[in-house]
């Protein structure tokens, strides 16, 4: 029988381990280790029985015999001649978890309940993508290995929560709990969004009226100073005023490619390291906005970590998945660290505390989780307070906002009239002594 060297992590402790199995092929080398508890991540061919190793060629000869498995290609998420934009949003996305999660719970084949969902999905790049995957099924490959193939459309964490619930036979439930998941996600960041459409609203209301005051208004003030002040000098806010409003009427070109290098600097910066640093640690830090954001991230950490125990990925693997999965640079920091202790054989609540950036309350309530054996249930618990948080959060932070913009629209306005208001102050004084 042939020998497979594998590559798997231990579904009870998350250590890897490294050995060789006799099976009759590699996909059935997969099913005897997902059998024994292991989570296997390679798999490759060791040779046939009778290969034998010479004596004095044993290295080179051993190098040989392990011949890699040819991975399947993979496909483009996009469809045939399509590669640009999203396949599917994170919302659709969650619908179509739910529709499958009812099909497999109700007892239909994962097979067929994909060929159902594929025949109904008006997205057609979905469409293909969903076809592609029960392709790769029919031709005896698991759903998840289908799902490893269009990694544009399903990231880590869902792919590796289905092979856990594969692994574990129990598919159906952790396609629900995913799906729960990711309402969950789509909700939290629906209100963070709209903490922050607000003062963007104001802010481009506030913009659109001082451009307008530039452009439009200013520029006839500008020519009764000049037929009035004959040779007198204006204000120098008066004067600066009026020189920026001839820049934005005689520029305009000019004004907009400014607007745009800003942009384009800003997204630029965004991108290298050093500035996806800064933003984040401003993100998490600046007043009124930063604890929202903070929440936000740790509701995400906990309800995404509680969310991957629960469904049989082992602790190691989990931390791994969260930490690429947090979406800030500092908090993926911090749970490396935690990973890099847990794997000395630490808990992980002393090494979240030692991080800095976790609550006390999150702290103590992972350590009691970790004692009682209910981690993944205090998790979630977590996960929902700071849900609550949230919210009460994006209250408070739209009853602030909204005096804040007024008063800085207040300010802007203030100060063009003021600007305004300084020669007519002398036009009139001229007059009087006329």
């Amino acid at each position: 029988m042939p020998k497979f060297a594998y590559t798997a992590i231990e579904s009870t402790t998350g250590r890897e381990k490294k050995a060789v199995i006799d099976s009759a092929s590699s996909e059935q080398a997969a099913l005897d280790l997902k059998a024994l508890g292991l989570l296997p991540t390679s798999i490759t061919a060791a040779g046939t029985p009778a290969f034998k190793v010479p004596a004095k060629a044993a290295p080179k000869a051993a190098a040989k015999a392990f011949v890699p498995k040819a991975e399947p290609k993979k496909k483009k998420s996009g469809g045939p001649g399509i590669s640009f934009g999203k396949v599917i949003g994170n919302e659709g996305l969650a619908v179509f978890t739910r529709q499958l999660s009812t099909l497999v719970n109700a007892g239909m084949p994962i097979l067929r309940s994909l060929e159902t969902l594929a025949r109904q999905e008006k997205n057609l790049r979905f469409k293909w993508v969903l076809e592609q995957i029960s392709e790769s099924i029919k031709s005896g490959n698991t759903f998840s290995d289908g799902l490893t193939q269009h990694p544009k459309v399903f990231d880590r964490l869902y792919i590796n929560m289905v092979k856990a619930g594969e692994a574990g036979g129990v598919l159906g439930t952790v396609l629900d709990r995913l799906s729960k998941f990711m309402e969950k996600a789509e909700k939290i960041k629906g209100k963070v969004k709209a903490a922050m459409t607000y003062p963007v609203i104001i802010a481009g209301v506030a913009v659109l009226i001082v451009s307008a005051l530039m452009v439009f208004v200013i520029p006839k003030f500008q020519e009764i100073f000049t037929g009035l002040l004959k040779g007198t000098p204006l204000p120098l806010l008066t004067q600066g005023v009026i020189g920026l409003s001839n820049f934005m009427k005689n520029q305009i070109f000019a004004t907009i490619g400014i607007v745009v290098a800003v942009v384009f600097f800003f997204k630029t910066i965004t991108k290298t390291k050093s500035g996806k640093r800064a933003v984040d640690w401003l993100q998490i830090h600046i007043p009124a906005f930063g604890p929202l954001f903070l929440k936000a991230a740790i509701g995400r950490f906990t309800r995404t970590l509680g969310t991957l125990l629960s469904s049989g990925v082992p602790i190691l693997q989990a931390l791994i998945i969260t930490r690429d999965t947090s979406g800030n640079v500092h908090v993926a920091e911090a749970l490396n660290k935690v990973h890099d202790r847990v794997k000395e054989g630490e808990g992980v609540g002393k090494p979240l505390e030692a991080t800095k950036i976790f609550p006390t309350m999150v702290t103590s309530m992972v350590e009691v989780g970790e004692e009682t054996g209910a981690l993944p249930e205090m998790l979630t618990r977590i996960a929902d307070t700071y849900d609550d948080e949230v919210d009460n959060a994006v209250t408070s932070i739209t009853s602030i906002i909204e005096p804040i913009m007024i008063v800085f629209m207040a300010v802007v306005v203030g100060t063009i009239v003021i600007a305004l208001f300084l020669p007519l102050v002398k036009i009139i004084q001229t007059l009087s002594g006329g």
